[in-house]
């Protein structure tokens, strides 16, 4: 079965390559392995799993080495199982995606954590 290594990458903190196979999404695959994320509802609705993708298959997102003048993006590195309802149109033109229901098509880099997810909403616990 094919799978795509994801590097899931905590802001100030620890870096984990988890392989990924065609039929689980992120937060299957980290769990798997015996790492966790944070989520709530699994369903792509909270957002509380939300990553801010920063490289496919080595090409960041600032070095736009894919030739065709385009950026890398989301839909280069990620299919959803479902419509991300937790993300506007602009979240995902700056990159994040919601690990609780995507798999990738493509090894990549990811920034994970509380952080990612307080660059979309305010988080009035913290």
């Amino acid at each position: 079965m094919p799978s795509h290594d994801v590097t899931l990458e905590w802001i100030n903190g620890p870096t984990r390559t988890v392989a990924v196979d065609a039929d689980e999404t992120v937060l299957q695959a980290t769990e798997r392995a015996g790492g966790t994320l944070p989520y709530g509802c699994r369903t792509g609705a909270c957002g509380t799993c939300v990553g801010r993708l920063l490289e496919v298959d080595g090409v960041t997102k600032a070095d736009d080495r894919t030739g065709d003048g385009r950026a890398v993006d989301v839909d280069d590195a990620f299919t959803y199982r479902r419509a991300p309802r937790a993300l506007k149109p602009r979240h995902q033109d700056d990159g994040y995606v919601l690990l609780c229901i995507a798999s990738p098509r493509a090894d990549c880099r990811v920034a994970v954590g509380s952080q990612v997810q307080s660059e979309l909403v305010d988080n009035p616990w913290k």
